[in-house]
């Protein structure tokens, strides 16, 4: 079978055309998450897909996995629900800048924490883009943005070494340039047991490629390609040197006890004793 064929297995035909914006980075992140899932060897029926809201929660609406599209901010909890009343099942989460950042920021870094089975694939465009492009917690610092017509002040999270911090025990980033890098990036995610976390920095033209002169999709993918370095050669640059830059590729990777496992356990405990105790 051809692999753009296995592809559309897993689309929904009759939802397209989609309604992203010409030259919106999102299709690209949708096709390397298609091709990971079918690279890992996930059953359609053994796969779940959360979303909340903005561009990128669109995206559950044409796959065909079982699906939920949440609240703003919520996917996270959502997820969590599914997994610890079925885990056996594989739980992909696809989020933007609020659902992760923003809003749902303290839901993320508690799910990083727990090490949950979940995979978050992070569509980071750096700006709210489904209601105007305002800016968000992952906006480059001195971008503009309706909201930051003088350019953005505050510095944005770097959303891997957070992802690190609270506890994540795979962290990767890539970009929509490096469209064979991303699906084996993804796939790998899928298939660690603990909390996956792949960030993909992806052009919006619309409205931020727009107020920073990066009107087209083309240089919007050339800015990706300009300012991203393999993690082994970013490690190497001075401090100077790693302004404006981000690495990708595999960031971190560890083993720790997954959370659903772990619950498993007390479940069990509580059988036994109330198994031992007189009715």
């Amino acid at each position: 079978m051809e692999p753009l064929s296995e592809v559309k297995d897993f689309l929904r035909i009759e939802k397209f055309p989609h309604i992203w914006c010409a030259g919106c980075g999102h299709g690209i992140i949708l096709q390397s998450f298609l091709r990971a899932v079918i690279d890992a060897g996930i059953d359609k029926n053994d796969m779940v897909v959360v979303s909340g809201i903005g561009c990128s929660s669109r995206a559950v609406g044409y796959v065909d996995f079982d699906t939920l599209h949440t609240a703003h901010g919520r996917a996270l909890p959502f997820a969590t629900g599914i997994k610890m009343a079925k885990p056996e099942l594989n739980v992909a989460i696809l989020a933007g800048d609020g659902d992760i950042a923003a809003i749902g920021g303290n839901h993320f870094i508690h799910a990083a924490r727990r090490n949950i089975d979940l995979t978050v694939v992070i569509f980071n465009n750096f700006n709210y883009g489904m209601t105007g492009g305002q800016s968000s917690p992952l906006t480059c610092l001195n971008a503009i943005a309706p909201t930051t017509p003088y350019g953005n002040i505050e510095r944005p999270f770097d959303i891997c070494s957070l992802a690190i911090a609270a506890g994540a025990t795979y962290v990767a980033r890539s970009t929509t340039y490096h469209a064979l890098q991303l699906p084996e990036l993804i796939a790998n995610g899928i298939r660690h047991h603990g909390f996956s976390v792949i960030e993909v920095l992806t052009g919006c033209p619309t409205y931020y490629g727009k107020f920073n002169s990066l009107r087209s999709p083309s240089k919007m993918l050339e800015w990706q390609r300009d300012h991203s370095v393999n993690l082994k050669q970013y490690q190497m640059l001075s401090e100077d040197a790693k302004e404006g830059k981000f690495a990708i590729g595999l960031i971190h990777s560890a083993e720790r006890p997954e959370y659903t496992d772990e619950y498993s356990k007390i479940i069990q405990k509580v059988q036994v004793v109330s198994q031992k105790e007189p009715r």
